[in-house]
């Protein structure tokens, strides 16, 4: 349900945590583009993250819970409804298992594994996210050996969400992961925190491991892609690839506005020149109709867009 002329001045804020009327939303997103939310609300803990959705659900007021705002597009116009930016970023660590709250930023869960010689973060060096953005996404990179690819799903023991006004215990079969997906991408069930199974390993050994996926990234992506863009724009297509499709079609240092095709890694658009979501979109389309005209396949975005755009909603 959308408020077409924003939400009522004299909606009562009360109980939602640290909350603000229209907040910018570009400096607290990767690609540095969006427009004002109605309502900026940060939780920093769980418990206030479930009332915050609570308050939004009571009010019958649109809602979108923000991570650390990579893999979306905000519309110019911002969202008409409240922005939960999340930072419920409680953690605890015993017997080889952490439980994180959903705001934990995944750098930071790493690091305490890693300094108590636990494996299975190691992978998720220098990638934007919370704890709550990777189970949405079943956050992956590529095994040490580059052999396979390592999925966050494979260390999810269980978790709390908060599904309509209840709180549940979720095992990691709820998520029903595949590749750039789970069930959350089909419902408005909340994750408020995850519990994790890591392994003993030697510290000094997963230290090299992070260096060599930090060297291998900064080999293949963009060196601005983590402040200037929202991550890879098109969806994996098996055998082919969208990068080498979009860099096939003569596409990189393409631009439209501000927005521009990466010259490092074409499946990266980058927000080169104060960009705004009108600029990225139209890219997004240029794009989409040069690759499929030379070579048939239809690129799909892999980012959401969130919020108004200019004469549409996408939210």
């Amino acid at each position: 349900m959308h408020r077409p002329t924003g939400i009522a001045a004299d909606l009562d804020l009360g109980g939602l945590p640290n909350a603000r009327r229209g907040v910018e939303l570009a400096p607290y997103t990767t690609f540095g583009i969006g427009g004002p939310a109605d309502i900026l609300a940060v939780p920093r803990s769980a418990e206030e993250l479930a009332d915050a959705v609570r308050w939004a659900e009571r009010e019958r007021v649109d809602w979108f819970v923000l991570g650390c705002g990579a893999n979306i597009l905000v519309g110019d116009l911002g969202f008409r409804g409240l922005v939960i930016k999340n930072e419920a970023n409680g953690m605890a660590i015993a017997d080889g298992v952490m439980r994180a709250e959903s705001g934990v930023i995944v750098a930071d869960a790493l690091n305490a594994s890693v300094e108590l010689g636990l494996s299975g973060l190691e992978h998720y060096i220098e990638i934007p996210s919370t704890v709550g953005g990777a189970l949405w996404q079943n956050l992956h990179f590529l095994s040490p050996d580059r052999s396979r690819t390592v999925f966050i799903a494979e260390i999810v023991q269980g978790a709390r969400v908060l599904s309509g006004a209840e709180v549940r215990e979720v095992d990691r079969d709820y998520f029903q992961f595949g590749y750039d997906f789970s069930v959350l991408h089909t419902c408005r069930d909340v994750v408020l925190d995850v519990t994790f199974e890591l392994s003993p390993a030697d510290p000094d050994e997963l230290r090299r491991t992070i260096q060599a996926n930090a060297a291998w990234r900064h080999e293949k992506h963009p060196p601005e892609a983590v402040h200037m863009s929202a991550g890879s724009i098109f969806r994996k297509i098996a055998d082919v690839g969208a990068g080498r499709l979009i860099d096939e079609a003569g596409l990189k240092g393409v631009r439209v506005g501000g927005a521009e095709v990466s010259h490092r890694h074409a499946n990266y658009i980058l927000n080169a020149a104060h960009a705004s979501a009108a600029d990225v979109r139209g890219l997004i389309a240029r794009v989409q109709a040069e690759v499929l005209e030379r070579s048939g396949q239809a690129l799909e975005p892999e980012i959401s867009f969130v919020g108004e755009f200019a004469g549409e909603s996408a939210a």
